[in-house]
């Protein structure tokens, strides 16, 4: 099957990386945008555009009839969602699936199997992925008390529904455990439409180890190592890397061969991400997220391999370019996501960029759609860009990103570009010693 024509669902970043790799395979694009997003970069460089509605992303990036619409008025054959929005959306592959329009993704039935957090977790169990100690199903009100003794304090509540630390509570003892399950539920409700949650074993200082898998539907699944996004604020990934400082040749082999042979079993189409939480050598299945992830690049630093033009490859049955046996690791990578954002505060700071430089120089790359004069609207997340920075060494990668930082100039707007500057600077970073927590609690200790 030929894939001639692209639309792009999404916007920012992560739809001109997607419009390059479409162009570098000879194939032509879609923009779509709202009306806050007339003056995209993606919009200014794709063949084609369309307007799909006012800025609410409900309106117009979330809007599938919208988008269908716009397939069928460009004629394009294939849809590649991005990340975020319908990226994880099954209903959204199988409409697109009906129009006889290809999703470069996997399908809906892999995407609803991963998509719920306790049907995930059973599924883990039964491909051999290791797990955490937790509840075998949704947790309710009246068996709180006695799951949690099983599992053993401390417990952390989820959501089985969705992530991003919402509906997510930690009880330590049980005088706190009634109010933390009562919580979670009203949060996940709020938040999901579906105020289910499910129970697990507390980690206390794990680090957050993501490996990168792609599939080709048939059975031929690869991994690609994994990468460390244990620097958090409040759930959210602030810095990547890859490799993991924590991790040795022999840890990181055995765990991807774990997660690729599980893809082989599911036959699994695209790329996936299986996140673990790893603590005292012990790696516990978190969640899969169905999708392309914002961190990718590090990955595509590492092995050379073009994660954009496998999934595309894919999707129009070509195949993998590559076997495990082709795949070399070589140096290192990190990336820091540069939010439009207070440093401090990370209250979001929308509006004109008046100054825009991006570094460069060996081993550095930028995706950003950000430009001089560009509006940031209000609408969307606060993501403008993303500084990926490769080294033979973690040392040289490190150096590396420290020059860059120095280069990299936003006027207009405040950015965190500032905390990586104290990021890099500090010595449990400069160590790798840190895990989950550890942002936070600088946070906390360097506030003014």
């Amino acid at each position: 099957m030929t894939i001639s024509k692209i639309l792009i669902a999404n916007r920012g970043e992560i739809a001109l990386r997607v419009l390059r790799a479409c162009k570098e395979l000879g194939i032509a694009t879609v923009a779509v945008h709202s009306t806050a997003d007339a003056d995209a970069m993606h919009v200014r460089l794709a063949d084609e555009s369309v307007c799909i509605g006012p800025p609410p992303s409900r309106d117009s990036y979330l809007n599938i009839h919208q988008i269908v619409a716009a397939c069928e008025i460009t004629g394009a054959d294939a849809v590649h969602p991005g990340y975020g929005f319908l990226s994880e959306n099954a209903k959204f592959a199988d409409i697109l699936d009906a129009h006889g329009i290809t999703f470069i993704g996997p399908t809906a039935e892999h995407i609803r199997l991963m998509g719920d957090k306790i049907t995930a977790k059973k599924t883990a169990v039964e491909l051999g992925i290791p797990v955490v100690p937790g509840s075998a199903g949704e947790v309710l009100p009246e068996n709180a008390l006695e799951i949690a003794r099983q599992i053993g304090f401390p417990v952390l509540i989820k959501a089985t529904a969705g992530g991003g630390g919402r509906g997510m509570k930690v009880a330590k003892n049980e005088a706190e455990l009634e109010e933390a399950v009562s919580t979670a539920r009203s949060e996940a409700l709020a938040a999901f439409g579906n105020d289910a949650v499910y129970m697990e074993k507390y980690l206390g200082h794990p680090r957050h180890i993501e490996v990168q898998v792609v599939g080709d539907g048939e059975g031929n699944a690869i991994h690609l190592g994994e990468r460390d996004c244990s620097l958090q604020r409040r759930h959210q990934k602030v810095w990547e890397e890859a490799n993991s400082p924590a991790l040795n040749v022999e840890q990181r082999m055995k765990i991807g061969q774990i997660c690729a042979d599980a893809m082989k079993k599911m036959k699994y189409r695209g790329a996936g991400t299986i996140e673990f939480l790893y603590e005292n050598g012990e790696f516990y299945f978190i969640e899969m997220n169905t999708r392309l992830q914002v961190e990718h690049p590090i990955t595509e630093a590492i092995t050379g391999i073009d994660l954009v033009h496998e999934q595309i490859r894919v999707a129009s049955g070509a195949g993998l370019s590559v076997t495990q046996d082709e795949i070399t690791f070589s140096g290192h990578a990190i990336e820091c996501r540069i939010n439009a954002e207070d440093p401090r505060t990370f209250v979001p700071s929308p509006g004109t960029i008046t100054h825009f430089h991006a570094p460069g120089g060996l081993g550095v790359r930028v995706d950003s759609g950000a430009y001089a004069g560009y509006k940031i609207p209000p609408y969307y997340d606060s993501l403008i860009g993303k500084l990926i920075v490769h080294g033979r060494t973690r040392v040289e990668c490190m150096m590396r990103l420290r020059r860059v930082l120095d280069e990299f100039v936003v006027d207009g707007i405040k950015t965190t570009l500032p905390l990586f500057q104290d990021l890099v600077a500090n010595q449990d970073i400069a160590n790798g010693d840190y895990d989950i927590h550890w942002l936070e609690d600088y946070l906390a200790r360097t506030a003014p």
